[in-house]
């Protein structure tokens, strides 16, 4: 099966904006609670969101309009521009990263990255280009658990 490219990604984030914006009736198929038409607030505007994920492996940071993406074969990782969406269940961060679209979408739910005992309380969907990476991410607000060290 072939990975949704960017475009499904971009229409998804479009799909949220027009339905937080449409004065119609929600649609019960979009993530959120139907009857609640407003943008996620679930992470503040100027909160740091940290995303993580394997095969391959990539981190990524993005606060205050910047994304910076790291994998080991670029371990300081690239900056780049990014616009923030708040839709309604969630928030998506797009950009381009040399040279090819990306698109993270972020949103609540228990996520493990398979790799260690630590749970998450984001999950992430990472397009660039025609590659999807799924990950995990947290915030300080909302940390990861591990039980191992004991952080929460």
């Amino acid at each position: 099966m072939k990975a949704p490219t960017t475009i499904t990604i971009t229409s998804f984030a479009a799909a949220l904006l027009l339905t937080a914006c449409s004065g119609s009736e929600p649609d019960a198929a979009l993530p959120g609670n139907a009857q609640d038409d407003q943008p996620f607030a679930g992470i503040g505007p100027d909160e740091k969101v940290e995303m993580t994920g394997t095969e391959p492996f990539w981190n990524a940071e993005a606060v205050n309009g910047t994304l910076t993406y790291s994998t080991p074969e670029d371990m300081a990782g690239t900056t780049i521009a990014v616009t923030r969406f708040a839709g309604r269940g969630g928030l998506s961060f797009s950009g381009e990263l040399d040279g090819k679209p990306l698109d993270v979408a972020v949103t609540p739910g228990t996520c493990s990255d398979g790799m260690s005992d630590r749970t998450y309380p984001l999950t992430v969907t990472l397009q660039l280009g025609d590659e999807q990476r799924n990950g995990c991410g947290w915030t300080d607000a909302q940390p990861f658990t591990d039980p191992v060290t004991g952080r929460e």
